[in-house]
């Protein structure tokens, strides 16, 4: 009898295999700092608009920094650029931890420290997400992304779970330690894999400094890419209309009537309905149809928002982020995958540095967006008008570009894609 669960096939390449172990134990640590941090801001405010503090502070950093970022990670070793990022950000995680212990902490430290990691990981994660290809082959790359997606929920769930009940029962600034000591993880797989060869992006300018032919040659790639410029734009606006993760605090204290448990539990049921989708897809290889599927996706997450704003009840609620997850976790696997095999090696670290403005400004920009909304006219209008204009932002890719519907996944990267910029 052929057995049903086999190992993915990404986890039997060993360099790939480390890396995801690291990020397994590291994720649940910085998830369980982003959630402690929001009830902590709504711990300092009563007040919906304080929470867009912390969208400005992490999106700042990645609009200024994110198309030098994928520069560094063409030029320099991937490797080693994470080495540097992660010891940072595990310096800023106990940065709040001392703070807090002391008694000392401010609304203002908090949004500097967010913003100092969020420098960071602007250059952190074009390093890291170009740097996965390198350690497997292309065909293994959708297994690859899977997993990550379960690194991260799995890290969504536990993290979350866990700063609940640090905070009830040992205190918020155990929350930051923890976060601390799990970045040990990731630096200790990154020089236990050793050296990872890769292909390094040509100079194309003799000058000093910034090489700003070689930045326009990563936009000019973009724009010239239909599938990869829709793929973005949808993350974005889908992100920008659906984020109210930091309105989670208001919607657990001031609705639902709850306290720290049972926030962290909400806080993880996104993920519990992610490393399911994330599990499902780990086993596939060579997946088709990818755009039909991504679009769906969305879809799903914009109509899951709208029932998570309607809900007054704890299991409703608890199953509405479960699905917004499970979506939001399809929907990651597959603008990965098309990114990353529509993009030549030399070229992914820009690909992403200029990805990251989308994936994550859009994010942050719509927890701003978030808390003006719910600041005028309530948190529940703030999230259910969100989930509407996440799906009419499907219709209006799907209008602009009908092509990313019928994205198969076995296309051909781009006839010159890597020719240097002129």
């Amino acid at each position: 009898m052929k057995p049903v669960f086999h190992l993915p096939p990404a986890l039997h390449h060993r360099k790939f295999a480390l890396l995801w172990a690291g990020m397994l134990i590291s994720v649940a640590g910085s998830q369980m700092q982003l959630w402690a941090l929001f009830w902590h801001i709504r711990s300092l405010s009563d007040q919906p608009v304080a929470v867009s503090g912390v969208g400005v502070a992490r999106f700042l950093p990645i609009l200024l920094l994110s198309l030098f970022a994928g520069l560094v990670a063409d030029r320099h070793n991937r490797r080693r650029v994470m080495l540097t990022t992660q010891s940072l950000m595990m310096l800023t995680a106990l940065a709040l931890a001392g703070l807090t212990a002391f008694g000392v902490i401010q609304l203002w430290h908090i949004y500097l420290l967010t913003a100092l990691q969020a420098a960071a990981i602007a250059f952190d994660t074009p390093a890291r997400q170009a740097l996965i290809p390198n350690l497997l082959p292309k065909a293994d790359l959708p297994s690859a992304f899977s997993l990550n997606s379960i690194a991260m929920t799995t890290g969504s769930i536990v993290g979350p779970a866990l700063s609940g009940v640090v905070i009830a029962y040992a205190g918020q600034e155990f929350t930051y330690l923890f976060n601390a000591v799990s970045y040990l993880a990731v630096i200790g797989a990154l020089i236990a894999m050793g050296e990872v060869p890769q292909q390094s992006a040509a100079r194309l300018s003799p000058i000093r400094g910034i090489d700003w032919p070689a930045i326009r040659q990563g936009i000019r790639f973009i724009l010239n890419s239909p599938i990869i410029l829709s793929s973005m734009l949808l993350d974005f606006l889908a992100t920008f209309f659906s984020s109210a993760n930091t309105l989670l605090p208001f919607i657990a204290q001031d609705i639902l009537r709850v306290g720290p448990v049972e926030y962290g539990w909400l806080a993880g049921a996104q993920s519990i309905g992610g490393i399911l989708a994330g599990l499902a897809l780990s086993q596939r290889s060579n997946l088709r149809r990818q755009g039909m599927i991504l679009l769906d996706a969305v879809l799903v997450f914009g109509a899951a928002t709208i029932v998570f704003g309607l809900s007054r009840w704890f299991w409703l609620t608890f199953l509405a982020l479960a699905l917004i997850g499970g979506a939001d976790a399809v929907s990651t696997v597959l603008r990965n995958t098309i990114r990353q095999l529509q993009t030549p090696d030399a070229l992914r670290g820009r690909m992403v540095s200029i990805n990251q403005i989308f994936f994550m400004g859009g994010p942050q920009l719509g927890e701003i967006e978030a808390g003006l909304v719910a600041q005028a006219f309530g948190v529940p209008t703030a999230i259910i008008t969100g989930g509407i204009g996440c799906i009419l932002a499907v219709g209006l890719i799907t209008w602009r570009w009908p092509q990313l519907r019928r994205f198969n996944g076995d296309e051909p990267v781009l006839a010159g894609a890597a020719s240097p910029a002129d």
